[in-house]
């Protein structure tokens, strides 16, 4: 009675056992826009009969409604998913397939061929092997075919196929190809191909994509699926030294203690003698724990569990690697970024830095330059603005293991995490971790800053206050300072104005300056704070990050701060300095409130309102603050 089912069981259970055995090649169609990605995708999917019947139907009803290509079936509607790529015709987002043929397993990503999708094409090679990369044979090479020939030379990508598709209609000339092979081998050479496999096709025909074409009898190449299935993965993934970022300690009961993650590189059996990073405390692996059961080894890109034979202290984002191949150490970084945001990157601007298994505090220390990548020109430049890249060293606040991104995708990439709204706004490749970083250390003291802090009887702390220009924030200041003083405290302040005579003489009042105008005085304030002093700032600091940037340097409960709340209009009203007329009339640029944002504070310990307050009820309300918090 169930042994029909069993038969098709069996078969599935083969079937599955042989599809497993195949190796697989993650590749993406990337080039202009219209060049025929998706149409190309499409093909492949359709004439190796990849497509469900009720895919098949779907289509045949989309091609009706938004199709583009007259009575026949529209292709590249099997891979725009979203709402407005049909309705527009192009691609928006990353779009994935998985296909199989007797020799491989795919999986292939359609990316973006728009400017200002760069991002999302550059997602989709972070992971691909190889890249097809598409040109109109009418338009040969354009822009976006540079652009996106550099992003994979950037991002790893070992293999290149140059498909010049839309053939027809150039009535297959040889001739046509020939000039842009020609052209496009010149040019990768510069962006570290030496080797391009060039395809005269047509996606939208089917010539060459699956089958030898008689219109294109000159060609003595291979096909592009028979170029898929013969290209080389490169060096065998579990010949790497062996890297593990540990994702989860692992205890479900107190006879079980197990640290789990994916191997990110090489492979591992037990017995072997590893060591776990940065604490460099060495063992052996006792066991690999998977759902299935123990294994005697694992390879790269498996998830499993270790345990090992020394009870050793490992947490969450530590690097277990073989004892004698470990990865580096370092919290100092050359880098490539790949800017993401609509917001441009600011060197000392304070972002979040997410790795394999770590995640720090990050500032850009020095934006080195940005890569035009239409031309390969290197461009001084303060900033990183959307879809640019650019090369800059970076500074993490703890030291994290990684290797060089040529050497492991996986523990030499990060992406980088706006700290106020969590967004992805950028991604990066490191290059190498930066001498000086294992040059300087932390002197050891032993004066400290609550020794310092019981001398002078009193708690440090950093009152900082914020608000625009005439709002009031240093004369309140000066007038809190001088009645700690009277009442036998240790106190100095920090004036916008003042600072910008000797310490930021160099900076101007771009919104680069401005940033790194707040990272140099909260720096010092924190200085200030370890001397036990009650130090109060009064900058206008007008954006958000930078002063929870501040606030993140100093201890839990010592940064306080005090927003100087006062209207525009009477700020410009008071123009004590004449500043704002100057700003109105075009004299000076980028001035607060008027041409340049403040952002207000979205959670600040005190509000002063200076239009119902006047200078002493501000500075004695800052003083009750402080009585309550039993500072003063």
């Amino acid at each position: 009675m169930h042994e029909p089912l069993t038969k098709n069981s069996d078969a599935l259970t083969a079937y599955l056992k042989e599809q497993e055995a195949k190796d697989l090649l993650r590749f993406i169609t990337c080039g202009s826009v219209d060049d025929g990605k998706s149409t190309l995708i499409g093909r492949l999917l359709f004439d190796s009969k990849m497509i469900f019947e009720d895919q098949l139907a779907a289509l045949e009803s989309d091609s009706k409604k938004v199709g583009t290509t007259g009575d026949d079936m529209d292709l590249a509607l099997l891979l725009d998913g979203l709402e407005a790529e049909r309705e527009q015709g192009i691609t928006i987002d990353v779009a994935y397939r998985f296909f199989a043929t007797d020799k491989r397993r795919f999986i292939v990503a359609d990316t973006p061929g728009h400017e200002q999708y760069t991002r999302n094409m550059a997602t989709g090679a972070s992971t691909a092997d190889a890249a097809v990369i598409l040109l109109d044979a009418r338009k040969g090479i354009l822009t976006q075919t540079r652009r996106h020939s550099f992003i994979c030379s950037l991002l790893g990508v070992r293999n290149i196929v140059l498909a010049v598709n839309k053939m027809d209609l150039v009535d297959y000339s040889r001739e046509v190809f020939e000039k842009i092979r020609e052209d496009y081998e010149a040019f990768a050479k510069t962006v570290g191909y030496e080797n391009v496999t060039c395809i005269p096709l047509s996606a939208l025909k089917g010539d060459n994509v699956l089958r030898s074409s008689p219109q294109l009898a000159w060609y003595n190449g291979p096909t592009l699926l028979a170029e898929l299935e013969t290209i080389r993965l490169g060096e065998d993934e579990d010949l790497k030294p062996f890297r593990f970022p540990v994702q989860w300690v692992n205890r479900p009961n107190l006879d079980f203690r197990g640290f789990s993650g994916t191997i990110a590189g090489g492979a591992v059996a037990v017995g072997d003698e590893v060591v776990a990073l940065p604490s460099a405390k060495t063992s052996k692996i006792k066991s690999i724990v998977t759902f299935d059961g123990t294994l005697p080894r694992a390879g790269t890109g498996e998830a499993v569990t270790l345990t090992l034979e020394d009870e050793i202290d490992i947490s969450r984002g530590d690097m277990i690697c073989h004892r004698e191949d470990r990865a580096s150490l370092s919290d100092q970084f050359e880098v490539k970024i790949v800017w993401m945001s609509d917001e441009a990157l600011m060197p000392g601007r304070p972002y979040l830095f997410k790795g394999a298994a770590n995640t720090a505090s990050m500032v850009v220390t020095r934006l080195k330059h940005s890569i035009n990548v239409n031309t390969l020109e290197q461009m001084a430049t303060k900033r990183l603005m959307l879809n640019e890249i650019g090369v800059a060293n970076i500074s993490l606040d703890r030291q994290i293991t990684f290797d060089p991104y040529k050497d492991n995708r996986e523990t030499g990439s990060f992406i980088i995490i706006d700290k106020l709204t969590n967004n992805t706004v950028g991604a990066g490749m490191i290059d190498f971790g930066l001498r000086r970083a294992s040059n300087i250390h932390w002197q050891a003291v032993d004066v400290n800053k609550a020794a310092r802090a019981e001398m002078k009887a009193q708690k440090p702390a950093v009152l900082w206050f914020t608000g625009l220009s005439g709002s009031g924030k240093s004369t309140i200041a000066n007038l809190v300072e001088k009645r700690l003083h009277t009442a036998g405290k240790h106190t100095y302040m920090l004036d916008g104005d003042n600072v910008r005579h000797g310490l930021n003489k160099d900076l101007g009042f771009t919104e680069e300056d401005r940033v790194e105008n707040i990272r140099r005085v909260a720096e010092v304030a924190r200085l200030m704070a370890d001397a036990g002093l009650i130090v109060l700032v009064s900058f206008i600091s007008p954006f958000r990050s930078e002063r929870r940037m501040a606030r993140d340097l100093l201890d839990d409960g010592e940064f306080h701060e005090v927003f100087v709340d006062t209207p525009l209009e009477i700020c410009e009203q008071r123009d004590p300095k004449g500043l704002y007329k100057k700003a109105r009339s075009g004299d000076i640029k980028n001035f607060t409130g008027i041409d340049s944002p403040y952002e207000l504070p979205e959670s600040c310990e005190l509000t002063l309102k200076t239009a119902t307050m006047s200078a002493e009820d501000c500075a004695e309300a800052v003083m009750d603050y402080l009585d309550r918090l039993t500072i003063s």
